[in-house]
């Protein structure tokens, strides 16, 4: 959790080839120098080693923020509208075809990336800019949510926990800020989209989504309980020699309407991401099985907050009671409804092993929308809580069909703020009045196909498919 989404890229396109600008006729060249250096930056990102993607993501909203404002100048052009009072006036004269690659659309073979997509239209290049950096904002995101996940170096602070969080909380809804604005670009258009990445119904799923996360983050910020898993496995750990965990008492109720509010906006993305669309393939299932997950994780967190409420009142069997609930909402087997071994739960360790491996790793964790990391803060309580309830209080536990029937509504943190595009200032649209001083041409500085971004050589023929690697030399030289 965060999503791990990957950045789409993007094919050279000139804009004075498909339009001119009478009114700034310096307007094509600079939105075409704006969109190379965005384009630069979205390729030498993707081959960077994923461990390095995070330190990177600053520059890519950076690139992006300084080419959306000459876009939407020549949205607002093609519209006949003005921006800060001085009317623009661009003339299509033929189709633009831009080439943007997916990341979310489900492919038929299981090839390593899908081909680009032909964008035949301004509105659907800024769909898919104003995606990625949405995309950009919610690694960021994860990018600082990563340290707290970490089990082999020191414990974070408190504070470093809490800025961590904070931080993550605002590039989240600064995501769902954005994939809200597309989704209501998206509202009046009738032609069909080239993918299912840009669709209305998608973009309103990924500011569900995100809206989703933050909420959930909102709970994270005073929840103890996940640390102190954290801090039991970490190795490096030696606060437990002379000092227990502290675990405070949570505003339990509240964080549980919280976590349903969360699983709410997940149910909505995941309906909305299943929802057939017209001429356009389906989502990638592992996008779309993991909005279902996060709905399972959200429920699931907010089965603990009512059995951390029920314990506080000293309702230890109800306690019980709730966190069977929990692991029921996760898919999980209760240690206590099948002891010895179990092939279930030797999957689920081999599972957990794996997973810290890809968080050491800083790559592709969380996948399983924090599903793993839930179900251990679940059997940690559910083990100390039994233990106490079999020799001191013995209350009988309620089955959880009985406690899942009460379960109440769900309570909003955040609200959806509406995003503000930035704009060409008043002096760089001035200074677009004057003519262009050089030429909108740079095909041939360019590698314009759909395999530029191919990293390695075509393999020999007769070579075994996935071996080309061993067979290139390490030296540049060429030896006739």
């Amino acid at each position: 959790m965060p999503f791990p989404f990957t950045l789409p890229t993007t094919s050279h396109f000139s804009f004075s080839s498909s339009l001119t600008c009478e009114s700034h006729p310096s307007l094509p060249l600079e939105a075409s120098l704006h969109r190379g250096v965005a384009r630069a930056s979205l390729k030498k990102h993707k081959r960077l080693p994923l461990a390095s993607q995070g330190s990177n993501l600053p520059s890519i909203i950076s690139d992006l923020n300084s080419y959306i404002p000459y876009l939407l100048a020549v949205d607002a052009g093609l519209a006949n509208k003005a921006i800060l009072g001085e009317e623009i006036s661009v003339v299509l004269t033929s189709t633009p075809t831009i080439g943007w690659r997916p990341t979310l659309s489900d492919s038929a073979l299981p090839v390593r990336e899908l081909t680009r997509v032909k964008v035949l239209s301004l509105e659907y290049e800024l769909f898919f800019t104003l995606s990625t950096l949405a995309y950009a904002h919610t690694l960021l995101a994860r990018a600082s949510l990563h340290p707290l996940y970490v089990t082999t170096g020191a414990p974070l602070s408190t504070q470093e926990r809490t800025t961590a969080i904070t931080t993550a909380t605002k590039h989240l809804l600064d995501a769902a800020s954005v994939h809200d604005y597309v989704a209501r670009r998206a509202e009046g258009l009738i032609t069909t989209p080239p993918c299912p990445d840009i669709a209305q119904p998608t973009a309103r799923a990924l500011s569900s989504l995100a809206h989703a996360e933050a909420t959930l983050l909102a709970v994270l910020k005073d929840d103890p309980y996940p640390a102190v898993v954290a801090q039991d496995r970490n190795e490096n750990d030696r606060e437990w020699m002379y000092k227990a965990p502290e675990i405070p008492k949570v505003r339990a109720h509240l964080f549980a309407r919280l976590c349903l509010a969360a699983a709410d906006h997940a149910a909505q993305a995941s309906s909305l991401s299943q929802a057939p669309i017209k001429g356009v393939p389906k989502l990638n299932e592992g996008f779309v099985r993991y909005l279902e997950d996060l709905r399972k994780t959200s429920r699931a967190k907010a089965c603990r907050f009512f059995g951390i409420d029920a314990e506080l009142s000293g309702q230890t069997g109800t306690a019980l009671g709730w966190l069977r609930c929990g692991l029921q909402e996760l898919g999980v087997e209760s240690k206590e409804a099948k002891k010895g071994l179990s092939l279930s739960r030797m999957k689920k360790d081999w599972t957990e092993k794996r997973e810290d491996k890809k968080i050491e790793r800083g790559t592709n964790w969380g996948a399983d929308a924090g599903k793993l990391e839930e179900t251990r803060v679940i059997e940690m309580l559910e083990a100390k809580w039994t233990k106490i309830n079999d020799t001191i209080l013995t209350q009988i536990v309620p089955s959880p069909a009985t406690l899942i029937s009460g379960i109440p509504s769900g309570r909003d943190m955040h609200t959806i703020k509406p995003y503000q595009p930035p704009e060409v200032g008043r002096e760089i649209l001035e200074a677009m009045r004057a003519p262009p001083e050089r030429s909108d041409d740079f095909a041939d500085d360019q590698l314009d196909s759909d395999d530029d971004e191919r990293t390695a050589v075509d393999a020999p023929a007769g070579a075994f498919p996935g071996t080309q690697d061993q067979y290139r030399s390490a030296s540049t030289r060429s030896y006739y």
